[in-house]
């Protein structure tokens, strides 16, 4: 019998919210291990969460655990974040860019 997809309770910083998801090993097995998800991808694999989530790292140590991310304030409904907030993670993005 399959085991259950798990989902962490919700954490955050102050631009986003956080949750991982940990996949059992027989849906993990059909994850890709070397590159981020789209939506419609983790969503196959039969995840399930509001929208405006995006897979935003991977762990190699641990691939079955995704690790998610949306900007705080995103509706859950449409996945639209704020529009004070959409624009914070682009500026800090930029200027992590220009810092290197």
């Amino acid at each position: 019998m399959p085991r259950n997809i798990s989902y962490s309770e919700k954490y955050e910083d102050e631009l986003y919210e956080y949750r991982h998801v940990i996949l059992p090993s027989e849906v993990a097995k059909m994850a890709p291990k070397a590159r981020l998800m789209s939506e419609t991808e983790w969503r196959q694999l039969g995840v399930q969460q509001s929208r405006g989530w995006e897979h935003y790292a991977i762990h190699k140590p641990e691939p079955h655990i995704l690790l998610f991310r949306r900007v705080r304030g995103t509706d859950p409904l449409t996945g639209l974040a704020p529009a004070k907030m959409a624009a914070k993670p682009a500026v800090i993005q930029q200027q992590t860019v220009t810092a290197r």
